[in-house]
């Protein structure tokens, strides 16, 4: 499971890297990561680490690389 989080972290890294802030349907279907508790655990992941900004926006959660 860690390996799993810390792929999905990678995925979700490297999509913010090139494409910049996303909302978070757009990173999930940027990256292809299919449940959604993965895509979160990948986020808390890199939140944990101090790489990931959040906004909120007229109700949509957007994520950027810090």
């Amino acid at each position: 499971m860690i390996e799993l989080i810390g792929n999905n972290a990678g995925l979700v890294w490297n999509a913010l890297s090139d494409g910049g802030k996303m909302s978070l349907k757009n990173l999930k279907k940027e990256t292809k990561i299919k449940a959604e508790k993965d895509l979160y655990a990948a986020l808390g992941w890199l939140a944990k680490e101090g790489k990931l900004a959040f906004e909120e926006n007229e109700g949509e959660w957007f994520v950027s690389l810090v």
